[in-house]
């Protein structure tokens, strides 16, 4: 645009285009950077008598223009189906290579269709693209990827039933594999170990059980109480920080197995709280063992 300025104002002519050209070097910094993916199906349609990859690319870029996009790069896939997995295809491989290495966090397609054909292909593919941060736009409709429809819902639930069913099924496979291996040796092997299977386990055991059951002044502890006293004793977790409340809760529940080895701390204080019960400990240790609602997870 053009600024015609009154003859004896020179200056305000100047001024006027200075803005001018500080606002378009202002919105040319602006812009987000983005990459165009274009698709043609059927090989009749590919060369460049054909106008399926230059429509494709035209309706990306009109769409760039008046949306504030910078278009950097182009990835096209030439006479490959709309049915195919994204990930086989060379072109969208490549682009998706370049994506997670420039820092590029945005696709434009013509349509939802030039993504994919299948829904089940478009609804995969999108969300794999969501997972790693990268936006995917149908230009001629942007909320496509979005939208709410009751075929696109149900897709999305019936993939998310799946990744639920396979996760489960890996779960299922691991614990029959540790169960395999603890009837072969007699050892527990992976999961997660209960505070009976720790090292000086019994022992903190006993004494949450203990501090949680004598009440303090006519009170009961709380298990935040019983965790602060824990500490007192010099029983930490692994981490070297006093156990949370809900650690001392699965302590209470937890059965006893084979006695381990103390793995006590250097207590802070021999506080007199601990003398009325602690002749108690070691024969409450040597009870017999006893499966509580819980089982032996805690």
């Amino acid at each position: 645009m053009h600024h015609r300025a009154a003859p004896d104002d020179g200056a305000s002519y100047v001024e006027a285009n200075d803005i001018n050209y500080g606002r378009q070097t202002m919105n040319s910094k602006a812009l987000r950077q983005a990459v165009a993916y274009l698709r043609t199906s059927s090989a009749a349609n590919v060369g460049a008598d054909k106008d399926s990859e230059r429509r494709q690319g035209e309706a990306v870029e009109a769409f760039a223009r008046s949306t504030g996009y910078e278009i950097i790069e182009s990835y096209y896939d030439a006479a490959v189906s709309g049915a195919d997995a994204v990930t086989a295809r060379p072109g969208f491989s490549a682009m998706l290579e370049r994506l997670l290495s420039n820092g590029v966090r945005t696709i434009l397609v013509e349509t939802a269709s030039r993504f994919a054909r299948d829904l089940i292909v478009q609804e995969t593919g999108y969300e794999m693209l969501k997972s790693r941060g990268i936006e995917l736009i149908a230009v001629d409709s942007p909320d496509s990827f979005v939208g709410n429809t009751p075929t696109a819902n149900l897709i999305r639930q019936v993939l998310g039933a799946v990744s639920e069913f396979e996760k489960a099924m890996l779960v299922e496979k691991l614990k029959g594999a540790r169960e395999r291996k603890r009837r072969e040796t007699g050892k527990k092997v992976g999961g997660r170990r209960n505070y009976a299977e720790i090292d000086g386990g019994l022992e903190l055991i006993a004494l949450a059980k203990k501090l949680h059951r004598y009440p303090v002044n006519g009170r009961q502890r709380t298990l935040a109480d019983v965790a602060k006293a824990l500490a007192g004793a010099g029983y930490l977790s692994s981490a070297g920080k006093p156990y949370t409340p809900t650690a001392v809760s699965r302590m209470l529940v937890s059965r006893r197995s084979e006695r381990t080895t103390p793995r006590k701390v250097d207590a802070k204080s021999s506080s007199s709280t601990f003398e009325p019960i602690a002749a108690e400990l070691q024969q409450e240790a040597a009870e017999p063992a006893t499966r509580t609602p819980l089982g032996s997870r805690w």
